[in-house]
């Protein structure tokens, strides 16, 4: 039978797709362009709200892959229950690690520099000079170490960090040095200038930067995330926020998107950008690559890359039994759900 493919670019502007398959262009749109019934492989519109992504998932019973274009799948997690077993969960590992690594550098950056301080002073003509800390010397603790955080690694080596620390969900060793297991992270947390979020948000990792871990980090140390907001307890950042103990860097907020009058904007020491980590010139290139090698892959029946779950089945697998979470982690729902980062 020949499969029906759903994609949020057109086809002819992907270039490269193996034949076979019936193309079909939806991006969120109130009409769908075939019948849901009908859909095999769903690739779920990028940047849309929950509802738009999830709104086809309960009519598509023939469903075998769904295929998102973010690193997260949170987004698409709620929709899995109206899914038939065996659908294979994709995320979009390999597309967002250089967009989303600069904003990082640049996030820690501008708030260690006071950046956001001078473009307001020069919004009033105003030359204040100061002195400022620098990212050389310091030590960056991230937490979540998979490709994102290793991208972001890669990019902290220039700048002379006296140390970097990875934590992910258990140890491991890697070209640069070790991974702590989350066990190790209370004791990691008071040694590092900086603390980076990139790991998937999961049920446990919602609020796993809470007032505990906020009070562990050290005076005058920075957070940036780049994760998903939830995984940091808003409540309890701005207590610590407010005193003026830490700083923070936030390119994802709860609720997203912040509202205008939520005290995280007038936050002393905070800076906001919305959401921008995925979304630049970077994308598109890789997002096309990825849809053309994994529908290749699924055209010749190979096994796909970036399985996240099976639907139906107690583990976490791909055809290989074991599959490695945006995280860096490996192993089975199970362990990914109770361990998080």
């Amino acid at each position: 039978m020949t499969p029906d493919v759903w994609l949020p670019l057109p086809p002819d502007e992907i270039g490269g797709l193996p034949e076979g398959p019936r193309y079909h262009f939806w991006d969120g749109g109130e009409t769908y362009p075939a019948d849901p019934e009908e859909c095999d492989f769903y690739v779920v519109p990028y940047m849309k709200p929950a509802e738009v992504c999830l709104r086809p998932l309960p009519r598509m019973r023939n469903v075998r892959v769904v295929q998102t274009l973010s690193a997260g799948i949170d987004h698409v997690r709620p929709g899995l229950k109206d899914l038939p077993s065996g659908v294979r969960l994709c995320n979009a590992r390999g597309v967002h690690e250089a967009s989303t690594a600069e904003l990082t550098l640049t996030l820690i950056l501008a708030s260690l520099r006071g950046i956001p301080g001078f473009v307001r002073a020069q919004d009033r003509g105003e030359w204040q000079g100061g002195f400022r800390p620098a990212l050389a010397d310091r030590t960056v603790l991230i937490v979540g170490y998979g490709s994102i955080g290793a991208a972001v690694e890669d990019r902290l080596v220039p700048f002379e960090v006296a140390r970097v620390a990875r934590v992910a969900r258990s140890a491991r060793t890697t070209e640069r040095g070790p991974v702590h297991p989350l066990t190790e992270l209370p004791s990691l947390l008071p040694e590092a200038d900086v603390v980076v979020l990139t790991t998937p948000l999961t049920e446990g990792t919602r609020h796993l930067v809470d007032a505990a871990f906020l009070a562990r980090m050290k005076d005058g140390a920075l957070l940036v995330n780049v994760a998903r907001g939830p995984v940091v307890d808003t409540k309890a950042l701005l207590t610590e926020v407010q005193s003026g103990r830490i700083t923070a860097a936030l390119d994802v907020t709860d609720p997203e998107p912040l509202p205008a009058d939520h005290p995280l904007w007038e936050a002393p020491g905070v800076l906001v950008t919305p959401h921008v980590g995925g979304p630049t010139s970077a994308f598109l290139p890789r997002a096309k690559r990825l849809l053309r090698d994994q529908l290749r892959r699924y055209v010749n029946h190979e096994e796909l890359g970036n399985v996240i779950l099976v639907t139906g089945t107690e583990d976490v697998e791909s055809a290989s039994g074991t599959v490695r979470d945006p995280s860096g982690a490996v192993g089975t729902r199970r362990s990914l759900d109770r361990h998080g980062a």
